[in-house]
């Protein structure tokens, strides 16, 4: 029987060294897995973390391995090239930061061994992701174990996969479960064993043959449905030969239906299932990639307390241990690997090697119904011959792989919706940011009803939306201010005009959790992108988070916005209140302001300031408290100063009537003089594609000059200065 060994603790860490070392190193220093070397200058902004090679190594006694016939090193996350080394000797080479894949070391091994793995994050040109908005940390940021297994056993060499495949077909009240095995090096006269067993471990179906493929039928079938009954079975295999079990493998699997229909959205178990969801990225404060178990739970934990239905695992194969929880949660999820923003030539093969590799080692899942194929991919244009073909193969590979998922794509929100790229998948959807790099909240509605009535055929959803928020506030929220008040204004008419639309099979705020993105310097805080309903740290539920739970959760609760906005200039100001229940009733200093009703669930208060008033809200049995504060000057502390910036928005020279770098690019370019102004000095700077304005418009022009200046020192306080007196001159129109 196979043996498990968790090989996390303890190793050698160096980046400065050169090459593979020849004995233990002495003078590196010590670090148990998951590791990272990204953790602290992977978010720090300026885009300068360390990418490179470093090596880790440790040292196996062979003595101290159990007895067994073969050995395989399994490295569940290297990022984003790897060697493995045993005794000085190279055993394999793998591209791919996010997958499981495996080596047999067997051969290699003496009675003191020294295993070393080379770890490289370099920017290449044939490894994804390279260009994207979050940070490449690199390590052996998940567990590395070692396996021991007999000479027959099942297969440890196909793609980092489980050696299992489990399809389960539901027909009526009864399921047929077909369950497929891969056996290496099969002696003969070998059975295998298939047992289907429920969710409490009680036999169902059980099978002995010596065939790779076994259909066990389960009567009166349980179904898994999501959300409200994630209910799970579980398929083993074994190997037996005359002496006994052999070896032995299992898969969790669950037993569904879904369609995705262009009118009525996704179908689950043959009834309508909206996917409602948030997108999630794996890493957190200081500690980057490298996660431990109790933080996936934390995640997931706090995605199903907002009330998600779905989760969009960003932009890679994420652990197994977190598809295990979404299989255990009932999150639908759409899983996908990093072929993202630009389309690299001499990359095909690695899309084609990292697709292989999700679909092998996450078919068994209940959870994913589709797999994504790519994810803004027409940065530099949606009609690259090669970008398509490229598309076209993993299309096909993917149905060769899974005929029981569909596929789908995250458009670029300037994509063209009738070009030839958005035809490819089985499903489509878009990344709009209206309302925050472009045009105003309100066109969600308009733009998705436009598509689905010019494509009636075509299933559409919403990949990604969002806006950016930190610990800045107003009582006028503007976009671009990165105050908290915006981003849950934004999202409370993003909700009013995303969820009622059955027809949209899905929509994916961006984002469940603030993360690591090196390259931005933006909102005060450089090297993250602050679109999180929930701080990186996970400490901060921000108001926005609660607005999807007022939608979206079963669970009564009330909660007043504004928490960190205490002190305010205004006589009466506005607070707003969250909840799933119907009515509020707001208290001021045990003063009731009265009750309000809405079917929106949120629920708007004008608010007496006077001196220090303690707010009260009371839904049902529910109710929060918060404090608000009457000041003559506004609070300084609650207004955005850009970390490192050369120029902030209050130090700009303002005409009446004319425009500045405080002006939208928007209003800027309505001006012929305007635009003129800005292709010659910010685009073609830039190498930005006028073609792509629409994705900026709503930006200020200090606002993208400070996103640039994350990636190239474009402009200096003069230059800026002189910018500015330009813009003067030219008229709002």
């Amino acid at each position: 029987m196979r043996t498990e060994i968790n090989l996390n603790k303890k190793w050698a860490f160096t980046k400065q060294s050169r090459a593979v070392p020849e004995t233990m190193p002495t003078d590196w220093y010590w670090v148990d897995l998951p590791h990272t070397w990204n953790g602290i200058d992977g978010q720090d902004g300026n885009n300068d973390y360390y990418r490179g090679t470093c090596y880790y190594a440790k040292q196996l006694l062979k003595s101290e391995l159990p007895e067994s016939e073969r050995y395989y090193l399994e490295i569940r996350g290297a990022n984003s090239s790897a060697d493995v080394y045993v005794n000085g000797r190279c055993l394999a080479h793998h591209d791919g930061g996010y997958s499981t894949w495996r080596v047999d070391i067997t051969d290699a091994l003496e009675k003191e061994n020294l295993l070393v793995v080379a770890v490289d994050n370099s920017p290449n040109s044939t490894v994804y992701p390279q260009n994207a908005d979050f940070t490449f940390y690199g390590g052996l940021y998940r567990d590395v174990k070692l396996l021991c297994v007999p000479a027959s056993h099942f297969d440890l060499d196909r793609r980092g996969g489980p050696g299992i495949r489990v399809t389960p077909t539901v027909s009526g009240e009864n399921a047929s479960v077909a369950v497929e095995t891969f056996v290496t090096n099969p002696a003969e006269g070998m059975v295998r064993r298939y047992t289907v067993l429920d969710a409490e471990g009680r036999v169902v179906k059980t099978l002995e043959t010596p065939e790779d493929l076994a259909v066990l039928e389960i009567p009166g079938v349980h179904l898994w449905n999501g959300r409200i009954d994630p209910y799970l079975y579980t398929a083993k295999a074994e190997l037996i030969s005359e002496s006994g079990v052999v070896d032995e493998v299992s898969a969790r699997f669950g037993c569904r239906t879904f369609s995705i229909d262009p009118e009525r959205g996704f179908i689950l178990n043959g009834r309508e299932y909206p996917l409602r969801g948030v997108s999630r990225h794996q890493d957190r404060l200081g500690i980057g990639n490298a996660l431990l178990p109790e933080h996936h739970l934390e995640d997931i934990d706090l995605i199903c307390e907002v009330g998600a239905t779905a989760v969009r695992l960003a932009h890679y194969q994420h652990d197994q241990y977190f598809y295990d929880l979404c299989d255990e949660r009932g999150l639908i999820v759409w899983a996908e690997i990093p072929y993202i923003s630009q389309h690299m030539p001499s990359g095909r093969e690695n899309t084609i090697s990292q697709m292989r590799e999700m679909v092998e080692q996450n078919y068994n899942h209940a959870s994913i119904v589709v797999w994504g194929l790519s994810n803004e991919i027409t940065m530099l244009g949606e009609t690259d011959p090669d970008m398509l073909e490229n598309h076209r193969i993993l299309n096909s590979l993917v149905h060769e792989l899974d005929r029981t998922r569909l596929t789908t794509m995250a458009c670029l929100s300037t994509c063209p919706t009738d070009c030839e790229y958005v035809t490819i998948p089985d499903t489509i959807a878009y990344n709009h940011y209206f309302g925050w790099y472009g045009g105003d909240v309100s066109k969600y509605a308009p733009w998705f009803d436009a598509f689905h009535a010019k494509f009636p055929d075509t299933p559409i959803g919403c990949s990604e939306y969002g806006c950016e928020a930190l610990n800045w506030h107003s009582s006028e929220p503007d976009t671009g201010d990165y105050t908290e008040e915006y981003q849950a204004h934004f999202h409370e008419e993003a909700i009013k005009q995303l969820f009622p639309r059955k027809y949209l099979w899905c929509t994916f705020v961006w984002n469940m959790f603030d993360f690591g993105a090196d390259t931005r310097g933006e909102g005060g805080e450089n090297g993250q992108n602050h679109k999180g309903l929930v701080t990186i740290d996970r400490k901060y539920k921000k108001d926005s988070f609660y607005a999807y739970k007022a939608w979206l959760s079963p669970e009564p609760f009330v909660h007043i916005c504004g928490k960190r906005y205490v002190d305010r200039v205004e006589a009466v100001t506005k607070v707003t209140v969250y909840s799933n229940l119907d009515e509020v009733e707001l208290f001021a200093n045990g003063v009731s302001l009265g009750k309000k009703r809405s079917g929106e669930h949120f629920f708007y208060f004008d608010v007496p300031n006077e001196g220090e008033t303690v707010l009260l809200a009371r839904a049902g049995e529910c109710h929060d408290k918060s404090v608000i504060r009457k000041v003559e000057v506004f609070n300084e502390a609650y207004r955005l100063r850009e970390k490192n910036a050369v120029l902030n928005w209050f130090d700009i020279v303002e005409v009446d009537g004319f425009c500045s770098l405080n002006t939208k690019m928007g209003i800027v370019a309505r001006n012929p003089e305007g635009m003129a102004l800005l292709e010659s000095e910010i685009f073609s700077r830039a190498g930005i594609n006028t073609a792509m304005f629409e994705m900026f418009e709503a930006f200020s022009v200090l606002r993208l000059i400070g996103l640039l200046e994350a990636t190239a020192k474009t402009f200096d306080r003069e230059q800026l200065l002189a910018l500015n007196e330009r813009l003067n001159k030219i008229k709002k129109l």
